[in-house]
């Protein structure tokens, strides 16, 4: 059910309605923006690109970390299913396979504008562990001995039918209806020292525990640790409160449930799946034209100016981006001008992307968002936001009928 407005509510709605339509004649003025001179708009946007750092998952991408699998090819995935002593699966591996494939492959063909392919190659019969699964005491925050355990007994059991040399990535399917299974236990483990099968050092496996069926893109969260990409939500050091005031709906790496999950723009940069001209660092005041960046690329056609970047600091940035209701943002509750921070120093899990909320005083889908006050985040057309303590102002004058929208930055007003 839709959220009223709290006491107050009311009178900030009339008052926004209100800026709306003053701000329309800035709106009608503006749109010449994009006619407007860009020098410094730098196409080269190695100023922007933050260094990568030794905080976990650092967002940095003046380099790749090479002990990470780079998405900028095909890659291969197998995908094993472990079925336990004291639990008959009732479930066939081509059922748990379906939960997740194809939808995960076309989730990265989407984000990746089809410059990356992830095929799955599951195994059409159950592993049988050597251990009960009450044995391994699987849960979100496992005792790390039992978890080594559960790995190479898993790895050992799989070894004598899979060539794990033959495999970019690992994903151990656990019967969901075993006594001892958790579905939060989901996740990715990175090994201190790699596993060694087939001549082949594995480095880090993907745990599945989830039910059937699964939580929506879990497979696609997961996997983007596969890459190196950092979990964007905030967990409470008490186990309570909310999970999702970073990013709220926008990047599958906050919420898997997100209604905008879409990778951001700073990641697909980070990827290898933008770059160049796409990719713009601005310097001083630019106008500029922003394809959504959701959007499919237009057959035969270029890709156009996805990502907008201001550099803040010695390891942080202000992003700028537009998201609109395609693609893997189809389920969007609202569209417009994204902003947010990037800080490389900030490590998974502490927050290094913090979605800056252009109307802090209304929220969104009360009865689907992930987190409602940050589901009204962007900015509109013919509105204006001075982001707080950066000297940066975005303003939107319109959307064009391709449906791109034209802004203008300024930084260091």
């Amino acid at each position: 059910m839709q959220r009223e407005p709290g006491p107050g509510g009311a009178e900030r709605l009339k008052l926004r309605s209100l800026a709306a339509a003053l701000t329309s004649l800035l709106a009608l003025a503006a749109t010449s923006l994009a006619a407007g001179p860009a020098a410094a708009a730098v196409r080269d946007a190695a100023p922007c690109a933050l260094p990568r750092t030794s905080a976990h998952h650092s967002l940095g991408l003046d380099s790749w970390n090479g002990a990470y699998p780079q998405p900028d090819r095909r890659l291969d995935a197998v995908m094993i299913f472990l079925s336990f002593p004291d639990s008959r699966p009732v479930l066939t591996p081509e059922v748990l396979a379906a939960d997740h494939f194809p939808s995960t492959t076309r989730f990265f063909e989407r984000a990746s504008y089809g410059r990356f392919t992830l095929r799955p190659h599951p195994r059409r019969s159950w592993t049988q562990m050597p251990r009960a699964s009450t044995w391994y005491g699987i849960e979100r925050d496992w005792d790390a001995e039992k978890r080594t355990a559960y790995l190479r007994d898993a790895i050992a059991a799989a070894d004598g039918d899979v060539d794990f040399s033959a495999y970019d990535i690992v994903y151990l399917v656990a019967d969901p209806n075993a006594p001892g299974v958790d579905s939060d236990a989901t996740k990715v483990v990175n090994f201190d020292r790699p596993l060694r099968a087939d001549s082949t050092d594995i480095r880090r496996v993907v745990t599945v525990f989830e039910q059937h069926p699964p939580d929506r893109n879990v497979l696609a969260h997961e996997t983007g640790h596969v890459f190196d990409l950092a979990d964007l939500y905030h967990r409470p050091t008490d186990g309570k409160g909310d999970w999702d005031t970073y990013v709220g709906d926008w990047d599958v790496m906050g919420s898997q449930f997100g209604l905008a999950p879409d990778l951001f723009g700073w990641h697909k940069w980070k990827l290898g799946w933008l770059g160049g001209p796409q990719v713009v660092c601005v310097r001083g005041s630019a106008d500029l034209t922003l394809e959504p960046v959701a959007a499919a690329p237009v057959p035969g056609g270029s890709i156009g100016t996805r990502l907008a970047v201001v550099r803040t600091g010695e390891d942080s940035v202000l992003a700028i981006e537009a998201r609109g209701a395609t693609g893997n943002d189809r389920g969007t509750c609202t569209e417009g001008i994204l902003i947010y921070r990037v800080r490389s120093g900030t490590a998974s899990g502490g927050g290094p992307v913090e979605v800056i909320d252009t109307h802090p005083e209304t929220g969104s889908c009360w009865d689907r968002s992930v987190y409602p006050p940050l589901a009204d985040a962007p900015l509109t057309e013919g509105e204006t936001y001075t982001v707080p303590g950066e000297r940066t102002r975005v303003e939107v004058a319109d959307r064009t009928p391709s449906g791109s929208w034209t802004v203008r930055i300024t930084a260091g007003v």
